[in-house]
């Protein structure tokens, strides 16, 4: 069996790491960023509802959140859903096929929407009549990988990737890859990560339980080269 290498920020990678080996996966991480907030400017409101794609926006919001609370979330997923629900806020809707998902099943009352994002953050489309403001509220800040993963990553093993900031960032570490499969919670993430890796595969559905499913299949097998999927 390969060993598991998981490399998303804090919390989420100890929480994938623990899930990881009660799966019974020789399972091994660190983050290759640390998330930070950023001040930006509001943009003028008002607004009828908040959009997330990530629960960074409401771990490191801060004081942006204060005058928000009133506004009710539609959320790319559960573990966003509930980041929002312990920073005070009410949940609309969670989407479960990515945020442009959940912007496209609006109701037909929400047209006007702020969007809490990340710096580095995919591009939406809103509907017709939809207006979508965005305010960064977080960033990620690269951090060097530990030269015991970097070691371990010499020999064939199985890379889970949760975000395409993350993808964009080992690719750009890692020139020898021919022997490294990657596990990725979207078809997004594969796409960021680029070419020459021994096989490239997409979850299921974009969550954790989803993507750990699929790295212990390919932990158990070989695998071949692939494209994304």
């Amino acid at each position: 069996m390969k060993p598991l290498i998981i490399l998303r920020p804090e919390p989420g990678n100890s929480a994938s790491l623990a899930a990881a080996r009660a799966l019974g996966l020789e399972a091994f991480g660190a983050p290759l960023f640390v998330i930070a907030p950023v001040q930006s400017p509001q943009p003028a409101g008002p607004f009828d509802a908040i959009l997330a794609g990530s629960a960074n926006a409401f771990r490191h919001g801060g004081a942006t959140l204060s005058d928000l609370k009133h506004l009710p979330v539609y959320a790319v997923g559960e573990t966003t859903a509930q980041a929002a629900r312990e920073a005070g806020f009410t949940v609309a809707a969670t989407g479960a096929g990515g945020l442009q998902a959940v912007l496209d099943s609006l109701p037909p009352h929400i047209t006007r929407l702020l969007r809490l994002a990340g710096r580095e953050r995919v591009s939406l489309t809103p509907p017709p009549g939809v207006n979508l403001a965005e305010q960064v509220v977080y960033a990620a800040e690269s951090l060097p990988l530990p030269s015991a993963l970097a070691e371990r990553m010499t020999q064939p093993c199985v890379i889970a990737l949760h975000s395409a900031e993350a993808a964009r960032q080992f690719a750009g570490l890692v020139p020898d890859r021919a022997h490294l499969a990657l596990a990725c919670i979207g078809q997004r993430v594969a796409a960021a990560a680029g070419p020459g890796w021994a096989e490239v595969r997409s979850a299921a559905s974009p969550d954790d339980p989803a993507l750990l499913a699929l790295a212990a299949a390919m932990c158990q097998t070989h695998g071949g080269m692939s494209p994304p999927a």
